[in-house]
């Protein structure tokens, strides 16, 4: 059976599960009906029969730890806006993003002469060793693995770039669960992990884990948010093989800004943990894990912000508990 189908029949019998629970409650709480008779004066009616617990899919509200981290500078960037990391065993990719179409505009800079979006290969001193240019759009996101980057695309043609290391493009495909007639929207992220490919899926808000080969997901992951982290963006694994996500406000100015991560259980999905980021940090966009610890980079635009606001901006920094 079908993912889909079965999605659909779970939905419904929850539907009707639920509407039959809510017409039981309403027929003990109406009271006797039009026509039939109901207790006499002075004449105790029968008993009624305590209410059952209302039907809900809503766990117990439980606490979910917090604790703050700190930003550490470790080198700068190429030239332009990084908004995108993967670590490979060479070192660090770096996914550049230009701003193009409307997102020039709305950032008031001029458009590119060249609309191609470099993928930087970088040691952990920052020297660049290989350059792979892609047709991405607008990246905010990216992931390496099977011999190529795959840049995620934040606006039209949207979709996933699959790069091999000669600049070949192997692939270009929209992200899974678009609507007939739609494309599959923007991304904030990615990460490839044990063979399959996990994207950050802006329309649906989900962490979806996708087959590279046949393009079917098989996994999905809420992305948690809260009224005070209503943004979301890159995402990760640790050592343990749980997700972390970096998340943060709507905000007009670096220093209203505030970042923050959430660490998810990578077997359930659960909420772990969520992070504050120490004053004065770097700005989280892209995230990674090496040598056992977060690593991030400061894009140097953030949506509101003025351009460069950032004192961090261009930086990859690595991410402690404060």
């Amino acid at each position: 059976m079908k993912m889909a189908d079965l999605r659909k029949r779970d939905f419904l019998t929850g539907g009707l599960m639920a509407a039959a629970a809510a017409t039981a409650a309403n027929a003990q709480m109406a009271g006797p009906r039009p026509g039939m008779a109901g207790p006499r004066p002075g004449m105790a009616g029968p008993k009624p029969e305590p209410m059952p617990p209302p039907v809900t899919n809503v766990s117990p509200k439980r606490e979910i730890p917090h604790r703050m981290v700190k930003t550490t500078r470790l080198f700068k960037s190429p030239p332009g806006y990084v908004n995108a990391l993967a670590v490979a065993p060479e070192g660090l990719w770096l996914g550049q993003q230009k701003l193009s179409g409307d997102s020039a505009k709305r950032y008031g800079v001029p458009e590119p002469s060249d609309l191609h979006e470099a993928a930087w290969l970088v040691d952990w001193n920052g020297k660049l060793l290989k350059t792979v240019q892609t047709n991405s759009r607008n990246t905010s996101g990216m992931a390496y693995g099977n011999g190529c980057v795959w840049m995620m695309a934040n606006q039209p043609p949207q979709g996933v770039f699959q790069v091999d290391m000669n600049g070949k493009e192997i692939s270009h495909r929209q992200i899974p669960l678009n609507l007939p007639g739609q494309d599959g929207g923007g991304s904030h992220g990615a990460q490839w992990h044990n063979g399959k490919l996990w994207i950050v899926a802006n329309r649906p808000r989900l962490m979806l884990r996708v087959d590279p080969k046949t393009w079917i997901p098989d996994a999905a992951i809420p992305i948690y948010i809260t009224p005070e982290q209503s943004r979301w963006h890159d995402m990760t694994f640790d050592g343990d093989g749980n997700i972390w996500m970096v998340t943060g406000n709507d905000s007009t100015r670096y220093n209203r800004g505030i970042p923050g991560l959430v660490k998810y259980d990578g077997k359930t999905g659960q909420v772990l943990m969520t992070c504050g980021f120490a004053p004065g940090s770097a700005d989280p966009h892209g995230l990674e894990w090496h040598n056992g610890a977060l690593v991030s980079c400061d894009a140097g635009i953030h949506p509101g912000w003025p351009n460069g606001d950032s004192p961090h901006a261009g930086w990859i920094f690595r991410i402690d508990f404060a």
